[in-house]
């Protein structure tokens, strides 16, 4: 049985290696997850992998259903989450090809279902969430890195948006002006969901182009390809580094 579970997002909707054992579709609560849960062993370490836009990455951002993703994995078993992502970089050191082990969020998004504690049937939680990445996870990416001699950004803020559109230059500025260094559309609400069922959750971001403004014309479609599929693979070395660690 997998403890540990692999979220990929744009660039990573499968694992390179894993021997899949099992394909499992869990009714949840909340409606239907993203896709199966996808159970295996890499390197003879049982892990679970959930494609978070899909197989065929054909849903969204805002339209993800993100309560399904994690009470799907919470009722598999899954106690610990990696969950990895394309961001934009902000902040100077957040280059094009860099993993970001963030150690906090900032959350622009709207409209979206972000807890399950919502009164029914007659409950309110109120979570703590100083700090919204589980640390022993945090430290068990950031040395799989070093060692994999893997380009590593060990703290950061990620700011997210609603998407699906990018930001504007001036939301960028804003952002920045907040303190966040890197940009995405997916890390909440993923990351309190996990909190609340008491998941051991943690960001493994991928910084695919510099964000708007802080780069020379436009984000071209094409450039980010290659970015994302470079970036990925540094992506899998560093989870394939990680998993003694973690499992």
């Amino acid at each position: 049985m997998s403890n540990l579970a692999i979220i990929g997002g744009t660039g990573l909707t499968s694992v390179e290696g894993l021997n899949i054992t099992r394909r499992e579709m869990v009714k949840t609560p909340y409606g239907s997850p993203s896709g199966p849960l996808i159970t295996g062993e890499l390197d003879g370490r049982p892990v679970t992998f959930l494609a978070r836009h899909g197989h065929k990455h054909s849903i969204p951002p805002h339209k993800i259903n993100y309560c399904a993703n994690i009470w799907a994995l919470n009722e598999a078993g899954i106690t610990k989450i990696v969950a990895v992502g394309a961001v934009g970089g902000i902040s100077a050191e957040c280059t094009t090809g860099t993993i970001v082990i963030p150690d906090q969020v900032i959350d622009y998004t709207y409209s979206r279902i972000n807890t399950f504690f919502d009164g029914k049937p007659n409950e309110v939680r109120h979570v703590d969430f100083s700090y919204p990445y589980a640390e022993e996870v945090r430290q068990a990416l950031m040395h799989a890195a070093t060692s994999s001699g893997v380009g590593c950004v060990e703290h950061g803020v990620y700011g997210v948006t609603q998407g699906p559109r990018f930001e504007t230059a001036a939301e960028i500025q804003r952002m920045e002006r907040d303190g966040c260094t890197i940009v995405g559309m997916t890390g909440m609400p993923e990351a309190t969901l996990a909190r609340e069922l008491d998941l051991e959750y943690a960001c493994c971001a991928v910084v695919v182009n510099l964000a708007a403004g802080k780069q020379a014309g436009l984000i071209e479609h094409d450039q980010l390809s290659s970015a994302i599929a470079s970036g990925m693979q540094s992506a899998r070395q560093v989870l394939q580094t990680a998993l003694p660690a973690l499992v």
